[in-house]
């Protein structure tokens, strides 16, 4: 029987649930944050879950003191980042294909290989502790299978490995796409993005950003909470409302607490006020954030329309992330309406209803990579035109539903050039009537320094990891004209 199929009656794929070892097995004693860290990895790879929501979950249910939540967080997180790179390694010291190898083991190995490359683990601790896990998800055979290619792995110095995989690749892109642990399609569509601002050199700095995780950015929101209250923060580079923190629990600050302050990347932050501060707010104005969960941008949105006599209307088509919304906005005396809508069908239910209008449409996420590393993973190129179309009916629907000399803050969490540039352009090219704003001009009164930006002549804003600090959000503006469309 092969290691794919090993503890698998018959060959067949067995699901093993997650802290529940199989009924055959009896519980190891593994050190409890590499459980964690692997019952969340098992996750993502069987049921899509997402880390950044998991893993505090767990934790919390856990009680681990500070440093085993550190473990526990590091290892998950650097496992998940750098996985490609991990799967080369354990194919090279296993002699087959990681295709060909149980996946509940192959977690369990690449767990391990982490921690035998990357961290100042004793070899024989990161070892025991590997086969000891496998127990619980395998079989004997699968255990000594681990124990072989774990401690053939160690005979190895981390340089000796890099040598031997870097000896793979055929050409430069596939170079960067394996030493940088991301899919080569990424590798490219990256390269595209930075080439088209004429920043093409900076495709490594970007590989290299996205393999670092971020520092943990609040913003407070407007007229609830401020940045002084967030203590042991400190100030943001660019956003007036944001703050940093190089770790710790962000629930125990009490603004955090009570939801007057929120986890939020500054880029985010910017995309909601490149909207809010594009001009002055005449009161009474109505204001639409069509696609809206999980709520971050709501809330700073809702923050800045009371603040100058405006109303938000947030939309989200899923009834589970629209109570998610509901939350975020739940800190307000007042909450702004959520509707549960096809934000397709917006444009044709409420035309010219809106005069400020954020399209944060849904994309591959691409831009933070940083926050969830499984999500290079997941992705496909496939999934690409499939986002685009949804993404250019989005942008129609909202151009409906915007008042003539309405603004629209079209923004995606992406730097891949279909799901930015070119969804924008099409629209324009179908859809008359619309002025594009200078976008970084706008952030230029916004941010508290000026943002280091790549060439552009059309108006729109591309955030980067490695240049600002940010997730790698697109940001661009556009006005509906005052007369009538035709």
């Amino acid at each position: 029987m092969s290691e794919r199929n090993a503890g698998r009656p018959g060959g067949r794929q067995r699901s093993v649930p997650l802290g529940e070892p199989p009924a055959r097995v009896q519980p190891t004693r593994v050190q409890p944050a590499r459980r964690i860290a692997l019952e969340v990895i098992m996750a993502v790879r069987e049921t899509d879950a997402y880390a950044n929501l998991l893993l505090p979950v767990k934790l919390e249910r856990a009680r681990l003191n500070q440093q085993d939540a550190a473990l526990a967080t590091e290892l998950t997180y650097g496992t998940l980042r750098q996985q490609g790179y991990y799967d080369a390694v354990i194919e090279l010291a296993a002699k087959r294909s990681t295709d060909e190898i149980d996946s509940p083991i192959l977690d369990v190995l690449r767990l391990g290989t982490h921690q035998l490359l990357s961290m100042r683990v004793a070899s024989h601790a990161a070892v025991d502790e590997a086969v000891s896990l496998a127990k619980e998800v395998g079989s004997r055979s699968a255990t000594g299978f681990v124990n072989g290619v774990l401690r053939t792995i160690t005979r190895s110095s981390p340089d000796e490995w890099h040598e031997r995989v870097m000896a793979k690749p055929r050409n430069h892109e596939e170079r960067l796409a394996l030493e940088h642990s991301h899919p080569l399609w990424i590798v490219r569509a990256f390269r595209q993005a930075l080439a088209a601002e004429g920043r093409e050199d900076e495709l490594e700095d970007l590989l290299i950003a996205d393999n670092f995780a971020p520092r943990v950015s609040l913003v407070a929101l407007p007229g609830l909470a401020t940045i002084s209250e967030i203590r042991g923060a400190q100030k943001a580079r660019y956003s007036p409302f944001a703050a940093v923190s190089d770790g710790g629990d962000p629930a125990l600050w009490p603004a955090v607490h009570e939801g007057r302050a929120r986890v939020q990347d500054e880029g985010s932050q910017l995309a909601a006020l490149a909207l809010s501060r594009v001009r002055p707010v005449e009161r009474g104005e109505r204001w639409l954030d069509l696609c809206a969960g999980p709520g971050g941008k709501a809330a700073l949105l809702a923050a800045e329309a009371r603040e100058h006599g405006a109303t938000l209307v947030a939309n989200e088509i899923t009834p589970a992330r629209a109570e998610l919304v509901r939350k975020a906005l739940s800190v307000f005396a007042d909450p702004p309406q959520v509707l549960v809508q096809d934000g397709i069908l917006m444009g044709e239910r409420m035309p010219e209803q809106f005069d400020r209008i954020l399209l944060d449409a849904p994309c591959t996420g691409l831009g933070a990579l940083r926050r969830r590393p499984e999500a290079r993973w997941r992705k496909q190129p496939s999934d690409v035109a499939e986002l685009t179309e949804l993404q250019i009916r989005l942008l129609e629907s909202a151009i409906a539903a915007l008042k003539p000399g309405g603004i629209l803050a079209y923004v995606t969490c992406s730097p891949h050039l279909a799901e930015t540039r070119v969804v924008v352009e099409s629209v324009l090219k179908r859809v008359s009537g619309m002025t594009r704003i200078d976008t970084a001009a706008v952030l230029g009164t916004v941010t508290k320094r000026p943002l280091e930006l790549g060439d552009s002549t059309d108006g729109h804003v591309q955030l980067w990891p490695h240049r600002n600090g940010t997730d790698a959000m697109f940001i661009c503006l556009l006005e509906k004209d005052t007369r009538e469309n035709t």
